[in-house]
């Protein structure tokens, strides 16, 4: 009896006389691709050069720089010269003993939380508001991207002029309903709510521009399905919006977060972190330690500023875990 071998990885085809031959198997198929063409190596790497042209001179240098800093003891001599001593983490410990490291740390957690809890809250009523599409509505919802359109030292100048303890419209406003002048930008109790106030001004646009674009996501015929089975405005926002928001808020809070933990414009035009370090974040602090005495201290501000680093880095590494398992479920 014949006995037919089966070529190995191979399989069996049958041809126009019934005969049967062994096909190629697929090592041997892939071994006879032709090699991609060198032409088109070479412009894949051309369009990749800029970027990463780009990432290593705006990102990868500059934070090997402020690390390096942040481990020698730099003076102005040695900043030009590059003769300066390493240290190791002396800086650091220079940085936590600190009395300011305290206060600095308490008015970064609550400027970044308080900003974060408002723009968000804000500018999901206001995507939601906007998500009826009414009359006007692509017209008023232009109107709020004035704040996130114009530059910060105009937005933060305005501000200041605003909350003037003199001649400031909002302190007129308050003696109208009999409420005395508050000194907003120079009273220790006022200078970090003042700073607060614009900030969250800022940053509501953003967050209802990034949440309109994600209500736009979800199918109508959702709301349409629970009117249907009865269940008000309120049911319908806790029960389909907010859910489905979750992805879109996330990255809303994560970006949120990271841009206000490197505030810095804002309140060093209004408050220049006073008065006695009242209204002084680790943003502020830190351009105070390198550029804001007569001997800068270079080591010390640059440990500071990575430490920011180091928070939007860790929250950002938690935001990435919680994707993975979200994704795994």
């Amino acid at each position: 009896m014949n006995r037919t071998t089966y070529p190995p990885g191979g399989r069996l085809l049958l041809d126009r006389s019934g005969a049967v031959t062994a096909a190629p198997s697929p090592a041997r198929t892939a071994s006879r691709r032709r090699p991609r063409p060198r032409s088109q190596q070479w412009a894949a790497w051309a369009f990749l050069a800029p970027v990463t042209l780009y990432l290593a001179l705006f990102y990868a240098y500059p934070l090997y720089r402020n690390l390096d800093l942040s481990l020698r003891n730099y003076t102005v001599r040695s900043f030009v010269q590059g003769d300066a001593p390493f240290t190791g983490l002396q800086n650091y410990r220079t940085v936590f003993q600190d009395p300011a490291f305290g206060p600095a740390l308490a008015h970064t957690v609550a400027f970044t939380a308080v900003c974060l809890v408002f723009q968000y809250a804000i500018g999901l009523a206001l995507a939601v508001f906007f998500n009826q599409h009414f009359r006007l509505s692509a017209t008023l919802r232009a109107l709020f991207l004035v704040p996130w359109l114009l530059p910060l030292i105009v937005s933060a100048s305005t501000w200041s002029w605003m909350l003037n303890s003199d001649s400031g419209i909002v302190n007129s406003l308050l003696s109208t309903v009999g409420i005395g002048p508050l000194n907003w930008l120079t009273s220790p109790s006022w200078s970090l709510t003042s700073v607060i106030i614009a900030n969250i001004w800022i940053g509501v646009p953003f967050n209802l521009v990034v949440l309109y674009s994600g209500l736009q996501s979800i199918p109508s015929s959702l709301y349409e399905a629970a009117a249907l089975d009865g269940a008000g405005a309120w049911r319908r926002f806790w029960s389909i919006t907010f859910p489905l928001l979750r992805p879109v808020s996330a990255i809303t809070l994560l970006l949120g977060l990271v841009y206000t933990l490197k505030v810095f414009d804002i309140i060093w035009i209004m408050t220049k972190g006073g008065p006695a370090g009242s209204s002084t974040t680790f943003a502020t602090w830190s351009y105070q330690l390198g550029f804001g005495n007569l001997l800068p201290a270079f080591g010390p501000g640059a440990a500071v500023g990575n430490l920011l680093v180091v928070a939007a880095l860790v929250f950002g590494l938690v935001y990435l875990r919680v994707q993975r398992k979200q994704a795994r479920a």
